[in-house]
This record gives structure tokens, C-alpha cells and sequence, in this order.
């Protein structure tokens, strides 16, 4: 019988070292969420700062600042250009893998839609990798009010990081408008994005480092995002009185970060976390539990459960909850075996993905000739006397448009007007 008896130790070595977590804030928009992580500091976390913008760096109070500052740059930043960012994350790729070394895990807090954020947590998800470290990121997405563009390098963002990150919890802004009034200020609001976002990495990582009488081990964490690249999200509820059980489900339930129950519905994974007192019951926890399985009947359900003596007559569910990305699940749905799952759907309305149009059929001298002789006046004339006036298609070429080639092609009725008329209705040139 076979044995994985070097597997069984790895594990246990790796058991055995103190657990280690260090949080990066990426781009001016990721390290001022660090700076509210940083308020309350988690035992065990490092916190670091990372941007190509020197005057962000110097606004964070956190020790370890790290700056990809390139030539390329020139002191302006990355200008909302997340191809900038990634360049020079690149450059710095060394720096950012020694930053990463040692840690068991790593968080990587963003905003996406902007230059550095979306440019560089990708690279950074892959320095961290390549470091040995389980990868964490907790991203926003920008309001709708904040145009087009930046929510459609907010997605590109999110699918490149999906393919780097072991796991991405998603905080879409749009949908903290259920949370607040309509006299929230546009500071208040941004605020309250990254204290929700910063309460996702506390409660993440208090389910690995709290001691609890049903503990969720780190390797826990690993079989549940390792490799999975999926989309996770995370929801927290807490309820007091002797109806707290009941009352801090509804809450989840309700929470719009889960639509409504849908994406417990749609869930692979789902990591539950149970803080209470002392008075705390199995029939409350059991009552939980049955309630949380009933939604997600097809996932893989890990539960913990802590006693905290603070916690009288309370109790605090934290969810983090993985699901199949939408590309994956619209493949599976449509039966189509020929698409990727890491290919992210086709953008309408976009340019094409190549401006080159195969040249026309080629067409024989006789066949030239033949055509020739039927649209020529006298064409009953021997074909000897026109012979010398026929001439073959010419051997032209597709080439580049060269500086012109990123500009937006002009679209008429469905066609591009930069294409020759000649190749776009696939006349030969005889």
C-alpha cells in the first residue's frame, strides 16, 4: 500500500511554525485601508505599504514602505494606466518576492479601477506566490457614478488577479448603498467602504489565529482557496438577547454582499465562524449551522466556534463564502467544452481584436481572362487579341497601421471604413 508519508510531514512542519500574516496595501486607494487596519493592529500582521505614487507613501504611518518608482513613470504615476503599474511592479518584482518571504499568508488590499491597485496586486499576487505564502486579496470595485472606464479596468483587474491570488473577496461600492441614507456625504461613504473592507481582513484572519473549542486550522484555509481561483466574498452578523441565533441569520441572509442568499446558493466553499459567551449553546449553534446548510446545500461547509468571554450574550457570525467565477459557471451551464474557463467573456461594443482581413481569393490567369473577355465590349473577339491586356491580381499586403494602429476603427453598418473596399467586398484588382 502506498504511503505519503513526506507529504504527512510537510504538513506537520508547517503546522508547526507560528502563523504569520502580512498585509499589503496596494495604490493610494489600498493604503488608505491599511491605515484603518492599522488602528487596530492584528497580533501577528505586518503591515506594508506599496504605491508608484511617492506622495501616497509619505501620507501612511505603517513601517515598511515600498515604492516601484521607474524611469518610466517619471514622478507622475501610473495615470490611472494599469499596464503602467504592472510595468513597473515588474521591475521590482525581486523586492516585492523578498518583502513576501516568510510570511504564511498574504493579504493584499486594493481598489481597483485605477493605475497602481490594478496594475500592480496581480504581480504582487505572483511575487507572493513564487514566496511560498497563501494569497489573500480583499478588492473594491468602483460606483457606477464613477464612469465606464474605470469599471471596465476594474474587471479586467479582477479577472487577472483571480489568476494569480488563491482567492479574491470582492466589495462591490455599488451595493453599500443599501447600507446608508441618502444624506451620507461622499467622504463618509468612501470611509465606510474601506472600514467594511478592513473588517473582512480582521475577521479573516481572527478565524486563523483565534484559539476556539472548533478551530479552523490554516491548512483549512488552504484546501479551501488553494488554487481554486474563484471570487469570494465575506459577510458579518451579530445578535444579542436570547433570540440572537435567529436574529443574526437574518441579518446574514439580508446582508447585500450575499444578494439576497443567492450567492450562498451559487457557493463552492464556505468558511463559517461562531463567536459567542460562555452561555453560548449547541442547540444556538446547531440552529445556525442547519440554517446555513439549507442555503448551500452543494458546497463544502467548514465551521468554527470560539468562546470569548466579551461576547456575553452575544453572538457574531462571520462568513466567507467562495463560488465558482461566472465565466466557469456560464461554460458549464451552455455545455460548451471548447471554452476556456480562464478566458473572461468577450466585451460589446469594444474594437476588434485584430484589424489584419485576409486578402481575397486568388483567381487563375485563365479565369482572369474569362472575366475580362465577358465584361469587355466585343467580347466575342478571340481571346488572342486581349491576351496581352490581362494582368494578374496583385500581391498585396496587410500591413500595420503603425502609430494608428490602437485608434478606434470607424464602423458603418456593421463594417470597418479603414479596410479598402476593394478587400472589404472581396473584389480582385485584375
Amino acid at each position: 500500500m502506498e504511503t505519503n508519508l513526506p507529504l504527512e510531514n510537510e504538513t506537520l512542519a508547517s503546522a508547526s511554525r507560528p502563523l504569520t500574516v502580512k498585509i499589503f496595501g496596494v495604490g493610494s486607494g489600498g493604503i488608505s485601508m491599511l491605515e484603518l487596519i492599522a488602528r487596530n493592529p492584528l497580533a501577528g500582521a505586518s503591515l506594508a505599504a506599496i504605491s508608484a505614487d511617492a506622495e501616497s507613501l509619505v501620507r501612511s504611518t505603517v513601517g515598511e514602505k515600498i515604492s516601484v518608482e521607474t524611469k518610466l513613470l517619471r514622478g507622475l504615476g501610473t495615470g490611472g494606466d494599469p499596464e503602467r503599474g504592472a510595468a513597473a511592479a515588474e521591475e521590482f518584482f525581486p523586492t516585492l518576492k523578498e518583502a513576501c518571504t516568510g510570511a504564511t499568508a498574504v493579504f493584499i488590499v486594493a481598489g481597483l479601477g485605477g493605475g497602481a491597485g490594478t496594475g500592480i496586486s496581480p504581480v504582487l499576487a505572483r511575487a507572493a506566490k513564487e514566496a511560498g505564502a497563501l494569497v489573500l486579496a480583499f478588492v473594491t470595485l468602483p460606483f457606477l457614478c464613477e464612469g465606464n472606464r474605470r469599471q471596465q479596468i476594474a474587471r479586467r483587474g479582477l479577472e487577472q488577479l483571480k489568476a494569480q491570488a488563491d482567492g479574491v473577496i470582492c466589495l462591490p461600492n455599488q451595493k453599500l448603498f443599501q447600507l446608508i441614507d441618502e444624506n451620507t456625504s461622499v467622504v463618509e461613504m468612501f470611509k465606510a467602504t474601506g472600514g467594511l473592507l478592513a473588517e473582512g481582513v480582521n475577521s479573516v484572519w481572527q478565524l486563523l489565529a483565534r484559539k476556539g473549542l472548533i478551530e479552523i486550522h490554516f491548512a483549512d484555509l488552504c484546501g479551501l482557496l488553494k488554487d481554486r481561483h474563484g471570487e469570494s466574498c465575506f459577510a458579518t452578523a451579530s445578535a444579542t438577547g436570547t433570540a440572537r441565533a435567529r436574529e443574526a441569520v437574518e441579518q446574514l441572509f439580508a446582508h447585500p454582499l450575499l444578494d439576497g442568499g443567492k450567492v450562498l446558493t451559487e457557493s463552492e466553499a464556505v468558511l463559517v465562524s461562531l463567536t459567542g459567551g460562555p452561555d453560548l449553546t449547541m442547540a444556538e449553534v446547531n440552529r445556525v449551522m442547519e440554517q446555513i446548510t439549507g442555503q448551500c446545500p452543494q458546497a463544502q461547509i467548514i465551521m468554527g466556534a470560539a468562546i470569548d468571554d466579551s461576547f456575553q450574550q452575544r453572538l457574531a457570525i462571520t462568513l466567507v463564502v467562495t463560488r465558482r467565477s461566472v465565466t466557469a459557471s456560464k461554460k458549464v451551464s451552455t455545455g460548451d467544452a471548447g471554452e476556456s474557463d480562464s478566458l473572461p467573456e468577450k466585451e460589446t461594443g469594444g474594437r476588434p481584436q485584430s484589424r489584419l482581413v485576409p486578402p481575397p481569393p486568388e483567381i487563375s490567369q485563365e479565369m482572369a481572362r474569362e472575366i475580362f473577355a465577358s465584361k469587355t465590349p466585343g467580347a466575342t473577339r478571340s481571346r488572342k487579341s486581349h491576351a496581352k491586356m490581362s494582368q494578374g491580381t496583385l500581391p498585396l499586403e496587410i500591413v500595420s497601421k503603425g502609430r494608428f494602429d490602437k485608434s478606434e476603427p470607424t464602423i458603418h453598418k456593421g463594417e470597418d471604413l479603414d479596410v479598402p473596399t476593394y478587400i472589404r467586398r472581396g473584389v480582385a484588382l485584375n
